[in-house]
């Protein structure tokens, strides 16, 4: 007889050697490491109070850095600490959606376990960037929202105020986590029409807070409007540090208008850049970055941003077998974890930036372990039990082969990195 699933547990020793293995080596190169130019002297002057540094994105990513170089030094541990522990959580987060969509062990592990091997998260984890804390804040905002989905009505209206106040963080760290607060809505939303729908119900009852087999007890507009107060509230206080700056303090009257200047600084026509790429080329992995290949440490050292091919297109081949699944059995679960990656990879074909890098194909290529996940649990059945794991174990293999490229190991020489260039494309 099994005994009771345990996922909490299961949660905590997956995060714990997801952290394990993002410690080991990060201070390799102790050198300033690609974007980390921007985002650690932002985060020197936050924890000194000098001034405004970095004024175009929010504060909360580089406090995370600042309270690193706090309890560790101005060194690479202290600029890298924190985002090792945005990147377990990350992982435990892919975990936590998908034992709540399915309430199984399997799937859950499984994604959690692809989510380690795509490289993405293992890189994302080691540099002191604003996209580790972007990306935990906005997967367990998902992870808070399917919470709440399953609460009782004496505790649902805690687990709504839990994932507006992390999607709220979530923009504080970058605003491109914004379309999922809206679309956090529109999903709400789109769930009580389908169960009005469902339950043959008129439509005006999904604004209703009785009957509702999903956020039972919440009434949607008061719903929608508290989420909304929330997430800005929480947003708008992780810029407290900057009213106490040396050098131009902020202040209430200036905090909106603020706001403004951050958006014309991030909607600027920038000049081209050597690694700029296409959003269309990141789900083929056509234009990968380097963020960094150089001497340091006594060695040629090289960190190659990444995803790991077997996940990355096997991927794209989840998400389409998740929407034929969908359409042939209706599952909600398959369509959700399918419009995950699409949505995510939608909003980088909308919004307006005037130069793409493949690094912001992060948070999509992380939704594309869901979607494996997702697809391997509804299509592997009989014969086909146990491709999860004969999948998981090829992108072993591969992530052996790209270590030393992905996590600044030692190499032989200058010209070591084309025995990993696959293609002319590849940098």
């Amino acid at each position: 007889m099994h005994g009771r699933p345990r996922p909490f547990l299961v949660a905590i020793l997956i995060g714990l050697a997801a952290e394990a293995l993002f410690l080991w080596g990060v201070t390799i190169p102790s050198k300033i490491v690609f974007d980390e130019i921007h985002y650690v002297p932002a985060a020197r002057a936050l924890l000194a109070l000098s001034g405004p540094v970095n004024t175009e994105h929010p504060l909360l990513a580089k406090e995370f850095i600042a309270a690193g170089i706090a309890l560790f030094g101005d060194n690479a541990l202290g600029w890298r600490f924190f985002s090792t522990i945005a990147g377990a959580a990350t992982v435990m987060g892919v975990f936590a959606i998908l034992w709540l969509l399915y309430g199984r062990m399997r799937p859950a592990v499984m994604g959690a376990i692809f989510a380690l091997l795509n490289f993405t998260i293992y890189i994302e984890a080691r540099i002191a960037m604003i996209d580790p804390f972007l990306a935990v804040f906005t997967i367990w905002a998902i992870a808070a929202m399917l919470w709440a989905m399953r609460a009782s009505p004496g505790k649902v209206w805690l687990r709504w105020i839990v994932a507006a106040i992390l999607f709220g963080l979530a923009v504080a760290a970058k605003w491109a986590a914004v379309p999922y607060v809206a679309g956090a809505g529109i999903a709400f939303l789109a769930m009580r029409w389908r169960d009005a729908t469902r339950a043959k119900r008129p439509l005006a009852t999904l604004w209703s807070a009785r009957d509702q087999p999903h956020w039972p007890g919440l009434a949607a507009f008061p719903a929608l409007l508290a989420f909304g107060l929330v997430a800005i509230a929480a947003y708008f206080l992780t810029f407290a540090p900057a009213f106490f700056y040396h050098d131009q303090p902020l202040t209430l009257a200036e905090l909106l208008p603020f706001q403004m200047t951050m958006y014309a600084e991030q909607t600027q026509v920038l000049p081209h850049h050597t690694y700029e790429s296409s959003w269309w080329t990141w789900p083929l992995i056509i234009r990968p970055i380097w963020y960094f290949y150089e001497p340091s440490d006594g060695a040629m050292r090289g960190i190659l941003m990444i995803g790991n091919p077997v996940i990355m297109w096997g991927g794209l081949v989840a998400v389409l077998a998740c929407v034929w699944g969908w359409l042939r059995v209706r599952d909600p679960r398959l369509l959700f974890a399918a419009g995950l990656w699409i949505a995510s990879y939608l909003i980088w074909v909308i919004i307006p930036k005037s130069l793409g890098f493949y690094y912001y194909y992060y948070l999509p290529s992380i939704f594309l372990c869901i979607a494996l996940a997702a697809a391997f649990d509804h299509f592997g059945k009989d014969r086909f039990e146990h491709w999860d794991e004969g999948f998981a174990i090829l992108a072993f293999g591969i992530a052996v082969y790209f270590f030393p490229i992905i996590s600044a190991a030692a190499l032989p020489g200058e010209q070591s990195f084309m025995h990993w260039m696959w293609f002319s494309s590849w940098p």
